[in-house]
């Protein structure tokens, strides 16, 4: 019986979600476990301790617990539409600051409550120094994408977290000025590799039939 790569996932999580676009985009069939945050499967926990997602286990064994370097292992075996070929010294600035200052800044305006230390808008005036550069981005490329004329690896990485700031206070960032960014993020969210990413699933027990990703 042939041996299929097992990924965790969690549906929401926008680390899951830019592993599941890879992949599905490299058309790699993957034994889909969805996760419950709450209820963490012990074999996930097993395979990886740092309890989060998404994690991957390879045919050959091989433990993937980043979800760019899930990207990277999906597109390498299999990248119908280029996305690798930008510019990586960019494309690496744009996801390092996505990644660190700006998710430092989401996190605490999504969950402002529990980080008294400021008030929300002071979060979110932060946080907005990377939408006002991924902004200029898409100016500089027509409003189309973030590195050139065509949706690439950096987009796919940013996009979810993007798209979880704009979910924050609806009303607030559609009154923005961000016109490409809106334009940017509608266009994703209704491609139908997003839609088929995005689709629900059944908290995945060890005793159930196993369930195949991309369908």
């Amino acid at each position: 019986m042939k041996a299929y790569p097992v990924l965790y996932s969690f549906r929401r999580c926008p680390y899951a979600m830019r592993a599941r676009m890879a992949i599905s985009k490299a058309n790699i069939k993957c034994e889909l476990r969805e996760v419950v945050l709450k209820d963490k499967p012990e074999s996930m926990l097993l395979l990886s301790d740092k309890g989060t997602v998404p994690v991957l286990l390879t045919p050959d064994k091989e433990i993937i617990e980043q979800s760019t370097e899930v990207m990277h292992w999906a597109l390498n075996q299999n990248d119908p539409d280029n996305w690798l070929n930008e510019d990586a010294s960019q494309s690496q600035y744009l996801i390092d600051y996505n990644d660190n200052e700006f998710k430092h800044f989401l996190d605490r305006y999504k969950y402002h409550v529990g980080y008294p230390e400021h008030s929300q808008v002071y979060y979110r005036e932060n946080a907005e120094s990377f939408l006002k550069l991924i902004e200029k981005q898409l100016c500089e490329n027509k409003g189309v994408a973030l590195l050139g004329n065509r949706i690439t690896f950096a987009d796919i990485a940013i996009f979810p977290f993007i798209r979880q700031f704009s979910k924050v206070d609806i009303d607030w960032f559609q009154a923005s000025p961000y016109e490409l960014l809106k334009k940017w993020i509608a266009n994703l969210e209704k491609s139908e590799l997003f839609q088929n990413c995005m689709k629900k699933y059944a908290q995945w027990q060890p005793e159930q039939t196993p369930v195949y990703f991309p369908v």
